[in-house]
């Protein structure tokens, strides 16, 4: 199988194309396999593309995390996959529409310098209700905002969006000293009970009212580097907590994305750099 390798500020993909030599019933393991670090080319994530109309700038997108489930959408993923495509031409001009499990998604190249392109995405209208999100405690609500969520006698006040994919937001004053003590939080709250798909978890440091600090605990991965769609939904809490305004600067452990809340939909913007291609025999 031909694969590229791209990261988006340090959260890394294998980017494919659907080629039928995987079967659908063998995605999961696949993914898997390519994903882990030590016995393959290790990736956070396995992402599958086809291209279905080439003149309309069409092509299908599905992502597996390194867990082997597959997630509705990913925003890194999505400016790798279309950074893959641009630096290949495989679509003419400088848009590229994507079809997820989550909706469509518009790409669109801002920039290239060489490998390093700059890629803004659209991720689509935010939700916030317990059904769209999904999350049930038993009760029905039309947003999560400062929820308090219990775990092991501790509270911690949530604030759930979703990007078409389900995040957990949690607002802190400081980030937590011990990266153990924070893994741990992220991984109860991804599997906390009240959330039936599991969810993202982002821990959010709000340093003025364009910029914010987030640390990504991932669905499925673990900690990442950066993510996507988990700074787009810890921008949308912020502003929907009156925190920041309505465009904002998002750092991560490698650098910044831009994340813009206009009107009904979230734009972000931000760097993609295809590493290496190959082959696996895996």
């Amino acid at each position: 199988m031909n694969f590229a390798k791209l990261h988006a500020l340090g959260n890394d993909f294998l980017v494919t194309e659907d080629d039928a030599s995987i079967k659908e019933v063998e995605l999961s393991e696949t993914a898997r396999r390519l994903c882990d670090r030590h016995t393959g080319p290790g990736a956070d994530g396995l992402i599958i593309y086809k291209i279905i109309a080439p003149t309309e700038n069409r092509a299908t997108f599905r992502i597996f995390n390194a867990d082997g489930s597959e997630a509705e959408i990913s925003g890194n993923g999505l400016r790798c996959a279309a950074a893959y495509l641009f630096y290949h031409q495989q679509v003419p001009g400088t848009v590229v529409n994507f079809e997820t499990v989550a909706g469509k998604r518009i790409c669109e190249l801002i920039g290239q310098k060489k490998n390093l392109l700059e890629i803004k995405i659209e991720m689509g209208e935010p939700k916030f209700s317990s059904r769209d999100i999904p999350f049930d405690d038993g009760q029905e609500h039309s947003s999560i905002v400062d929820y308090p969520l219990s775990i092991n006698r501790k509270v911690y006040y949530i604030t759930c969006v979703s990007v078409g994919n389900p995040h957990c937001d949690i607002f802190v004053e400081r980030f937590l000293p011990a990266r153990i003590e924070w893994h741990q939080v992220g991984q109860e709250v991804e599997n906390h009970p009240f959330f039936p798909h599991r969810t993202n978890v982002e821990f959010i440091r709000v340093i003025n009212r364009q910029e914010i600090e987030v640390l990504f605990w991932e669905r499925g991965v673990g900690e990442t580097l950066s993510s996507g769609s988990g700074s787009c939904a810890a921008a949308v809490a912020s502003i929907l907590k009156g925190l920041t305004d309505r465009r904002v600067k998002v750092w991560t452990s490698m650098g910044s994305v831009i994340v813009e809340w206009e009107k009904d939909k979230v734009f972000q913007t931000g760097p993609a750099e295809l590493i290496f291609e190959g082959r696996s025999l895996v």
